[in-house]
């Protein structure tokens, strides 16, 4: 192999999507192939990496964007067929299709529901703690589908016969490898601008957690946590989760 065919790590994680931290946990675990040029110098041929991952785990189809000369509405997405395998979004007007989540995608919801429903039921019992699928809609172009979402008591009004209607006080995505930058990026401005007061992305390939809450309008880091850490909330006092119990590896 040709050393310009080498990559360092930062370019590594910048082609994958993924951090840096991730791209040294793989290296020290032996996920990855990898060349030492020296003490803590190391180097990567991107398709011999993409190659590991996708032998390594299973691989999602990534999102559908589906063009349309109008911006899609919440009727929009009432009136589309059945597609057994895919649920759909629309963002900001644009149709999304992707598929239904995997085992560990599931796994991970069912253990921070445990975590959400005791702590709210002792701290909130008028709240409601809801998990997709289930609609949420914010404005007439934007409907959303949070893996999991807290209602607190004080929003009772926006819980509907078939939907929610208006921000949570908590939406929760877990990230998919084919849905990091939706849940990243567009979801993240999408929630922002609808005024939702916490985001937290739980990343089950990164092992990651990181809480988000609006600060003047922007969300900003308030928590977060990797590996086998417990995450502890500023503004939920005596919420912890242990990370550990959530990837269960």
């Amino acid at each position: 192999m040709s050393q310009t065919d080498l990559i360092t790590a930062q370019a590594l994680a910048d082609a994958l999507d993924l951090s840096v931290e991730t791209i040294w946990r793989y290296t020290r675990n032996n996920k990855i192939p990898y060349v030492t040029l020296g003490e803590r110098q190391y180097r990567y041929n991107l398709k011999e990496v993409v190659a590991a991952l996708t032998g390594a785990r299973v691989r999602e189809k990534a999102p559908e964007y589906i063009s349309s000369p109008k911006k899609f509405t919440y009727q929009d997405y009432l009136e589309l067929p059945e597609d057994p395998g895919y649920r759909y979004e629309v963002l900001s007007g644009q149709l999304v299709k992707e598929p239904s989540p995997i085992v560990v995608h599931q796994r991970i919801c069912r253990e921070l529901e445990y975590f959400l429903l005791v702590y709210f039921r002792q701290t909130d019992p008028l709240g409601e703690i809801f998990f997709a699928p289930l609609d949420v809609t914010l404005g007439d172009f934007t409907v959303v589908q949070p893996d999991i979402l807290y209602i607190s008591g004080g929003q009772k009004d926006i819980i509907k016969e078939a939907r929610i209607d208006g921000a949570p006080l908590l939406a929760v995505e877990v990230i998919s490898e084919s849905s990091r930058r939706k849940d990243r990026l567009r979801k993240r401005r999408i929630y922002q601008e609808a005024g939702i007061r916490h985001y937290w992305l739980v990343d089950p390939y990164e092992k990651t957690m990181e809480c988000l809450a609006l600060r003047e309008g922007e969300y900003v880091l308030t928590a977060s946590g990797m590996d086998k850490e417990t995450v502890t909330h500023p503004d939920f006092p005596d919420l912890n989760i242990p990370l550990a119990e959530l990837w269960r590896d």
